[in-house]
């Protein structure tokens, strides 16, 4: 596997900027990354992919030089192996709310020794058997983001114990499922809601893990980063298609 630049910037400690892709078009991918996004996120919990249009996309991704992080549907271990046998630079996993779980992401994520993910040298990732299987498996292990998703108070409140049990890149806080079971539903703005995602920034913070979350405009991407989230998701292709697109038909009409 090539050197991850996202992962480097991370570890870094600099501030990446990316979007989910929900648009099922390599080209679409390809716009992102010519126009200077650090990584984009193939969403599979919420786009209409199959793992060979996911693939394709990883190659937008790799051709016009941004970094390609997949979406899985949810944490099951074939998910996380297929994802990365496609050539993505990082997974990143919804609904995480235990120690169990994050370990389990890690197992499937990396090879012996960190993990048990599954081996092939025939596949995109190990370049169809050009590199050997040992150089395939120790770059992996050196080169894959894990990132997960918390996004419940439930979530919120076991994250020591995840961050002890997971040596996880990034911790994605998504306000919208927060919202969501803090009771206040889309309301990503109200202070519970900040407060909780806060609480979680300062214990990834004082364990020297990242952090992410998403945001909707500029001056919410600022916020976050100034509060120390590194991993800043802006908006979703066809939000940022629709906001454009309604924003030009204001200017004319």
């Amino acid at each position: 596997m090539k050197r991850n630049i996202l992962k480097t910037k991370l570890q870094n400690g600099e501030n990446v900027i990316g979007t989910f892709i929900c648009i099922n078009s390599p080209a679409v991918v390809e716009i992102f990354g010519y126009a200077g996004f650090d990584f984009v996120i193939i969403d599979m919990e919420h786009g209409p992919f199959n793992f060979e249009t996911v693939e394709n996309m990883i190659r937008a991704a790799e051709a016009s030089g941004t970094t390609p992080i997949v979406r899985t549907p949810s944490s099951e271990e074939t998910y996380i192996l297929r994802a990365l046998e496609c050539g993505a630079a990082g997974v990143q996993v919804p609904h995480v709310d235990d120690a169990e779980t994050a370990r389990r992401i890690i197992e499937a994520a990396m090879y012996f020794p960190k993990g048990l993910r599954g081996v092939s040298p025939y596949t995109k990732a190990a370049q169809y058997a050009a590199i050997d299987p040992k150089t395939h498996m120790d770059t992996s292990n050196r080169e894959v983001a894990t990132i997960i998703h918390i996004e419940s108070h439930t979530g919120i409140n076991n994250l020591p114990a995840i961050l002890e049990a997971a040596p996880v890149d990034v911790v994605f806080l998504g306000p919208y499922d927060l919202s969501q079971s803090l009771g206040i539903p889309g309301m990503v703005d109200d202070p519970k809601v900040t407060e909780t995602i806060i609480k979680g920034v300062k214990t990834c913070r004082e364990r020297g893990v990242a952090t992410g979350t998403f945001v909707e405009n500029p001056e919410k991407a600022k916020k976050w980063i100034g509060l120390g989230i590194q991993y800043i998701a802006y908006s979703v292709d066809i939000g940022i298609l629709m906001r454009t697109a309604k924003q030009i038909i204001q200017n004319l009409k």
